[in-house]
């Protein structure tokens, strides 16, 4: 009796351990511990057809697999302003609810939209915003870039920093201190190491304070620290150095619940815009970010400039049964990662993300058209045509109803033979061969070599 008695108390201590280190900074809001998180973000496409600059929301379990909510439509829209959002920040306040920033500005005129505010509202659950309100952060003409929030003990209020423009060469980034997200005091210096810094976030983990950043005299990241959150605390502590090789801004620092495992997540301007990239460290005090393969995670399609913030199970299910999960997916590459199918020209293949037409990267995975319990792959972009093969080449044709393109339209969802947490896709009416790329063209082949079983190897998610 004892020893079982000594065993659940330790499951209840454990218990309360992962419930605590869910609390908000200062305040234990609630007992259910982090089961997931919510990433916020606008969206952009090469060619501007997934252009929308509202609040868009997805979540994930394990911060690196992501579901868009409301088929990655934006869930609330500014009405004040530019009446458009970028950059958007979502912070858990102590007392357990949200607010919700962001830079008000709507498209890309970064030269003429200067504004000195930022969008404000209030959510306790993600499902509604309220009280949405501009901020008024300077009075300098300085537009006001990319606000984040944290939280400061010893003064016992919030800090919501921001990029400012102090000069025409370069930026510092700005504090305005709040008690209730209403009144701000009047900006100050937060960080300026002498050169230009962009997009600061913070992170907090065993009494240090972190903070990353786009140094913008070569695009990359940087970290730097300090034992204390006053203004200028940062400028001379950076212990990284340069994260990335492309144009990266937006850093965000997600710890994993219940693990001492980081991710650092950095938005791509260019070469290409819009791809997001990934790092990960078990050591957050060293300088040991590690590039994460794309083949191991996901971004909501389009997203930009992303924020990430932990959610517990309950807040999961209510975002989806608000939301709803999307009606379609997309199918990415096992060996070519940031590769997708889409069709082009009618022909099926996989060709990299981000790409436009968007919508022709999106698929409804239908009962197969022959037999049920496969599948078929309906065209987002053009709802009447599917996925067949034809000369073992996959097409994009219209469904014409005859036995014969079902069957060629059919296929069977197996483990994956390159790994059984992926999918293969089997052939209805060729029970030998299976969907592959191969000069990333889609067809249908016999399977047997190492890389072939990696070319017929795929994830289904969005």
């Amino acid at each position: 009796m004892r020893v079982e008695m000594r065993q659940d108390m330790k499951k209840i201590l454990a218990w309360m351990a992962i419930s605590v280190s869910a609390c908000a900074v200062n305040t234990c809001w609630a007992l259910d511990p982090y089961a997931g998180y919510v990433m916020g973000y606008f969206t952009e496409s090469p060619q501007g057809t997934g252009n929308d600059y509202g609040l868009h929301i997805a979540y994930s379990t394990d911060a690196l697999h992501w579901t868009p909510l409301n088929n990655n439509n934006a869930v609330v829209y500014p009405t004040l302003g530019q009446k458009g959002l970028r950059d958007p920040f979502i912070f858990r306040k102590n007392d357990g609810k949200f607010v919700v920033m962001a830079t008000d500005m709507k498209g890309t005129d970064f030269a003429n939209s200067n504004s000195e505010y930022i969008h404000v509202w209030d959510s306790a659950d993600l499902r509604t915003f309220t009280n949405e309100r501009l901020v008024h952060m300077n009075t300098s003409g300085m537009h006001t870039w990319a606000p984040e929030a944290f939280y400061d003990n010893a003064r016992g209020k919030y800090g919501v920093i921001w990029s400012g423009n102090a000069s025409s060469s370069y930026h510092q980034i700005f504090v305005n201190y709040t008690s209730d997200f209403v009144n701000f005091e009047a900006p100050q210096v937060f960080f300026y190491p002498g050169f230009s810094p962009l997009d600061a976030t913070v992170h907090v983990y065993n009494g240090v304070n972190y903070l990353y950043y786009k140094r913008e005299s070569d695009n990359t990241m940087m970290g730097t620290r300090s034992s204390t959150m006053n203004p200028r605390s940062f400028d001379a502590n950076t212990y990284t150095s340069a994260i990335g090789t492309t144009i990266i801004e937006a850093p965000t620092v997600v710890k994993k619940n219940n693990e001492n495992r980081w991710y650092l997540f950095g938005d791509s301007y260019a070469p290409i815009n819009g791809e997001i990239y990934a790092w990960e460290t078990t050591n957050i005090t060293a300088n040991a970010w590690t590039p994460i393969n794309k083949r191991n995670y996901n971004q909501p399609l389009n997203s930009k400039h992303q924020t990430v913030a932990p959610i517990t199970q309950t807040e999961i299910n209510n975002l989806v049964a608000k939301w709803g999960n999307p009606g379609w997916n997309r199918i990415q590459s096992y060996n070519y990662g940031d590769n997708y199918i889409r069709h082009s020209a009618f022909q099926g293949r996989i060709d990299p993300y981000p790409m436009d037409p968007y919508t022709d990267s999106q698929w409804r995975m239908v009962p197969g058209l022959a037999d049920s319990t496969g599948v078929s792959f309906q065209s987002v972009s053009m709802p009447t045509y599917y996925l067949r093969h034809s000369n073992y080449n996959l097409v994009l044709n219209a469904n014409d109803n005859t036995s014969g393109f079902k069957a060629d339209a059919t296929f069977y969802k197996v483990a994956g033979l390159a790994d059984a947490s992926w999918s293969s896709f089997k052939s209805y009416n060729f029970p030998t061969m299976y969907m592959r790329h191969s000069n990333l063209v889609l067809r249908i082949d016999p399977i047997s070599t190492a890389s072939e079983k990696q070319d017929a190897t795929f994830r289904v998610g969005y």
